[in-house]
């Protein structure tokens, strides 16, 4: 195992998580605080209209995070311009330790991005889109056989008519009416396009197609980048919303609601009102309203208006203003969002932001209040909070709050189960924890001790020796020369024990005192620490240790101890802890020094023997033994080296071991310099206390820092079930799917990144920043992987990507998702920054990604904008674990089977259950499979849920001149939708796929719980054979290997017959939840026939859909579009 190298940065704790701060307008989440030296001049603009106190340009807005407040601005002075071009990533074939900031360089091959977009035009309205169009661009036009032909397509000037050329047809013929699209479609979205020929020829982000006609025929276009495929998606999507009516956006007649309020801005700056006002307040203004965006770009924007304009000059007029205000401060990506889900105004309403909400966010619950409440907390403007419309100001500050952060609120305070015995949870482990560097020259320092626990640390090392005049010291290694007094470490560790978490604190004594000092050491433990030390004598009746419930607010030691039986006030114990390790290795056998063995005693003094209860220390000899005489209350240490080896050679045992034992992995003495051993080897295998060098930055930390993030950083996470049931089959080194868990498909859209900073420290020239981004996901070997964004050279420092990943992660609960911002030099690639986040903690949706400096401090206003979803889970992680949504036909479908044990009337009894095991997969798979079919036909990903569904069509009937008569019958358990009348083909397939996914639903919901008891029923009558089974495989001539083969089949067994229980259970309630979601649907769209029926519960569905896909075209396009 690669060992991450030592930073050279200084040691600073990690921020806290900058989303728990208050949000306000303009105050992004923590991050986006104004500094106080950019505010300064703005609140001098605000004093004078203190009276009418306006949300962002009032008192509020002086608002500042502490944390940031002395960070210099690294921002670069590019301008923003929508960039990005959409060529396939090129991805690195993933080395054999991930991106780590303190890891320089990389080798990869680089691969570049230049926008085909003019740099200077700024794509933040309808009416930029719309003259980009009439001015033209070349695409490339699919045709149904997979062939692509090059052509230029421009929109006529009187906005009826869509032309390209050349082509075979003459100019009359090559062209597309307005008035007969039916949608626009983002992506891959019909069968031409999703075509094996064509699907990895150009990524998902540059692919359009434009639905028209009365039979849905599809023209199908790619264009070179993503930002293009933007300007004409949302501008033929306003033309098809409004037609005649959208000339108004070229000249419009009256200043829009964004205009008017920066008008309104500007007229309380202007103090004189002579009209104008400077240039230093004026860039201040839009710097107080845009934290992170650095001056000289602002200054530089008004010498271009005003060399533009022939004005010169230290004054900024209001128009020039406005237009520099609205092409600094829009961001493309965001406006093309807000487009898609406002009916193509350039605006919210609250029933657009319902929908925004509920269906893209994957929030549930969501009322008219809440979004009502949204508008007056983010809409800059009075108007707008007056009428109920969020502009794109207010939508930009809404998706940098908290509220859109990419983790979930839910794990920022303790949500897991805290009642379970403690060899149930990882522990948040410091090994060594006084250093400040590495073992031999680092220093000890108190501030240690304290900065770890204040990172949620639940574990922590103390290594004592002997010190002058009786009293005990803390140090290690060589760092004799900066020695703690114990009595004073245990002061520090009295007072910050539980300020940042309120469960149980290990103390790791490594005692290398004298008998003497030992007796001084108990006296200063039991002063000092009082009642919070637990001296409980364990409870031999009981089988597992406490939970932290039970323990809240204890600490306890870990230690040698003396047997009961001895009656001196001192006895010897072997010494085999690890902080002896270093000292010894000199004449040392090399399998002493690998596995940490030593056959060393020393003297331990009764009374601080007596201090240790709960966590006894013992020398680990093997599985077996361990199994046979191992005490629950007893805990093993082991050496980074043998731990590898048994994940390596026993990851079964190993991990089965951990199911009642606590056992701590500590690094290899061979890391001198404080490098840490990636936490992820030991924790697949169940091992709780993973020490680490808090000191020490860098890629493992980040995974350790980020993992323990969950559960309100209380220092405890709960394991994986299938690594806690008494009887289950988990091997560490999986690397396929794992029986009774259902794999989860992860779709990450990163679209762009905010503010990045200059690499700290970068030797290169300048502030231009060439970032690229890697997306890692750890975990258990079968989810191991990592993709690569491209290159951006341009407008580095704010850059677009728009790249699409899938990740499949088999053991969701032991997974992390990681953002490494890197920046593309030829030198040496150098750490821009990083998040890292549990999988479970994940938000569906449009997010956006703080992002860390390699020593931990959250990076002011630097953000990622990514778009997350989940296949088949909707809302804040709360959802059920769920399958892939895959087709899979009945022939090629693989079904889960138990495995032979050798024991005949065990094997009888799992044979018995393998129709019930084929029944349930049959039941979900149907249903899986007949939604991807609805999904498909609707032009949606298999990501998508239900009301987004039911809303596509309904918008599709909407736009249709012949109004097809479809409804949905809501008067029965199980929704019908009918036509009246005739209708097109393509809707007639629509309504064939609706009815199989309703036959297939209801199967499941009326035959799942007849099925799930019979599964049950054979796991209870397996778990009867547990207690015996060692006896009943000796009788039938089991020994050996065989009969752990047997025992190890038998554990897969019951794992599998729980596993696809549970998945039975959560499949017939996600079909209940999308009769729900189609029950609500239907009534907000207007489809339901009859609403007599109303499931229990669900979400209100909402009058408004987005401008998203009507049927998909089966049939190839008519000549018309189709010709070259």
């Amino acid at each position: 195992m690669m060992a991450d190298t030592r930073a050279t940065e200084p040691r600073t704790a990690p921020a806290s998580d900058p989303c728990q701060t208050t949000d306000r307008p303009g105050v992004v989440g923590g991050e986006g605080a104004l500094p106080r030296s950019s505010a300064r001049a703005f609140l001098e603009v605000a004093a004078t209209a203190a009276a009418t106190a306006h949300p962002l340009l009032g008192a509020e807005v002086a608002c500042t995070n502490g944390r940031f407040k002395e960070a210099p601005s690294r921002d670069s002075s590019a301008e923003r311009s929508p960039s990005g071009v959409c060529a396939p990533s090129s991805v690195c074939a993933p080395c054999g330790i991930m991106k780590d900031g303190s890891k320089q360089k990389q080798v990869h091959k680089k691969t570049v991005s230049f926008s085909t977009m003019p740099n200077d035009r700024k794509m933040n309205s309808t009416a930029a889109c719309i003259a980009f169009m009439m001015e033209g661009c070349e695409m490339k036009k699919v045709r149904s056989n997979s062939r692509m032909y090059n052509r230029y397509f421009l929109l006529d000037q009187d906005m009826h008519w869509l032309r390209w050329e050349p082509s075979k047809k003459d100019s009359e013929k090559a062209k597309l009416e307005i008035k007969s699209i039916k949608e626009v479609r983002l992506g891959k979205k019909t069968p031409v396009l999703r075509s094996n020929g064509l699907s990895d020829q150009f990524p998902e982000e540059c692919a359009f197609s434009i639905i028209y006609g009365e039979n849905y025929e599809s023209l199908d276009l790619v264009a070179a980048t993503a930002d293009v495929v933007s300007t004409w998606v949302m501008g033929l999507r306003y033309l098809v919303s409004y037609g005649r009516h959208a000339v108004g956006v070229i000249e419009p007649s009256q200043p829009s609601l964004r205009t008017s309020w920066i008008s309104s801005v500007f007229d309380l700056a202007d103090i004189e009102k002579e009209g104008q006002i400077d240039v230093f307040r004026a860039t201040q203004i839009i710097k107080g309203l845009n934290p992170g965006m650095k001056a000289s770009r602002i200054e530089l924007k008004f010498k271009e208006l005003q060399k533009a304009k022939d004005q010169y000059g230290g004054k900024i007029n209001v128009d020039v203003f406005t237009e520099a205000y609205c092409e600094l401060c829009t961001r493309p990506e965001i406006f093309f969002l807000l487009m898609q889900f406002s009916s193509n105004k350039e605006y919210l309403d609250y029933k657009d932001l319902m929908l925004f909400v509920e269906v893209e966010q994957g929030v549930e619950g969501v009322t008219e209040e809440m979004c009502r409440n949204i508008i007056q907390k983010y809409e800059p403007s009075t108007e707008g909070r007056e009428r109920g419309y969020l502009s794109i100001d207010g939508f930009t500050h809404y998706l940098l709050s908290s509220e859109c952060h990419i983790f979930d609120p839910q794990h920022k305070k303790v949500c897991q189960d805290m009642t379970q015995p403690l060899s149930h949870y990882y522990i948040n482990s410091s090994h060594n924890a006084s250093l400040l560097e590495d073992h031999f020259w680092g220093s000890s320092e108190i501030g240690s001790y304290i900065r770890a626990l204040k990172m949620g640390c639940r574990s922590l090392e103390v290594v004592v020796w002997d010190g002058p005049d009786h009293e005990p010291l803390v140090y290690v290694g060589s760092s004799v020369a900066s020695q703690l007094p114990f009595s004073k470490v245990l002061d520090v560790i009295n007072q910050f024990a539980f300020e940042s978490s309120e469960y149980p604190l290990i103390l790791c004594l490594v005692t290398h005192c004298s008998v003497h000092q030992q007796k001084a050491m108990a006296q200063h433990i039991k002063k000092i620490l009082g009642d919070k030390l637990y001296t409980d004598a364990p409870k031999a009746d009981e089988h597992y240790l406490p939970s932290p419930e039970q323990l809240k607010g204890k600490i306890l030691l870990k230690g040698k101890k003396l047997p009961p039986s001895c009656p001196d006030s001192d006895g010897e114990v072997t010494d085999e802890e690890e902080g002896t390790e270093m000292y010894r290795r000199v004449g040392a056998k090399e399998s002493d020094q690998m596995n940490g063995i030593s056959s060393k005693k020393f003297r331990l003094c009764k009374d601080l023997s007596d201090l240790v209860s709960l966590c006894k220390s013992v020398h680990f000899r093997d599985f077996e033994a361990s199994k046979r005489e191992q005490k629950y209350w007893e805990i093993c240490s082991f050496n980074e080296v043998l731990a590898n080896r048994f994940a390596n050679e026993f990851p079964e045992d190993f991990v089965c071991y951990n199911k009642r034992f606590l056992s701590r992995v500590y690094p290899s003495p061979m890391r001198i310099d404080a490098s840490n051993m990636n936490p992820q080897d030991f924790w697949k295998c169940g091992c709780q206390i993973v020490g680490m060098n808090f000191q020490t930055p860098g890629l493992m930390m980040d995974l350790n820092l980020g993992w323990f993030r969950q559960n309100g950083n209380c220092g405890y996470v709960l394991r994986p079930a299938i690594m806690r049931e008494e009887v289950s089959y988990f091997s560490a080194n999986a690397r396929d799917s794992l029986p009774g868990v259902s794999a989860q498909l992860l779709h990450i859209k990163v679209i762009s990144g905010q503010n990045l900073p200059k690499p700290r420290g970068s030797a290169a020239k300048g502030d231009v920043v060439e970032p690229y981004i890697y997306v890692e996901i750890h975990g258990i070997p079968a989810d191991c992987a990592e993709q690569r964004t491209k290159t951006i050279s341009q407008n580095g420092d704010n850059p677009i990507f728009d790249e699409s990943f899938e990740f499949q992660i088999n053991l969701p609960e032991l997974a992390a998702l990681r953002f490494v911002v890197l920046d593309d030099d030829y030198i040496g690639d150098e750490f821009i920054g990083q998040y890292t986040i549990p999988f479970e903690c994940l938000q569906p949706g449009y997010r956006h990604v703080p992002l860390q400096s390699l020593t931990g401090e959250f990076l002011p206003n630097t953000m990622l904008f990514v778009h997350i979803a989940i296949t088949n889970r909707r809302g804040g992680g709360k959802a059920h674990k769920r399958g892939l949504s895959v087709r899979k036909n009945k022939k090629a479908r693989e079904y889960t089977s138990t495995k032979p044990t050798g024991i005949k009337v065990v094997d009888e009894l799992f044979r018995a259950s393998t129709q019930p095991l084929r029944e349930a997969t049959d039941l979900r798979e149907n249903v899986q499979n007949a939604m991807v079919s609805f999904k498909e036909l609707c032009g949606l990903t298999p990501a998508a849920n239900m009301k987004q569904c039911i809303l596509t069509v309904s918008s599709w009937l909407l736009n249709s001149e012949r109004s097809p008569g479809v409804s949905v019958d809501l008067s029965r358990p199980y929704p019908t939708m009918e036509a009246r009348g005739p209708v097109p083909e393509l809707l007639r397939k629509v309504l064939n796929a609706y009815d199989t996914m309703i036959q297939t639903s209801r199967t499941l919901i009326e035959s799942a719980d007849a099925v799930h008891a019979k599964l049950m029923q054979a796991q209870r009558a397996g778990l009867d054979f547990h207690e015996d089974l060692h006896r009943i495989g000796a009788k039938e001539g089991l020994k050996g290997r065989k009969l752990q083969k047997a025992v190890e089949s038998f554990a897969w067994n019951i794992t599998v017959l729980k596993g696809q229980a549970d998945l039975l259970k959560h499949a017939k309630d996600e079909a209940l939840d999308t009769l729900r979601q189609i029950h609500y649907a239907a009534q907000s769209c207007g489809l339901s026939k009859n609403g007599t029926v109303s499931p229990e519960e669900g979400g209100a569905g909402t009058p408004h859909s987005p401008p998203d896909p009507a049927p998909s075209p089966e049939a190839e396009a008519p000549d018309d579009a189709g010709s070259s």
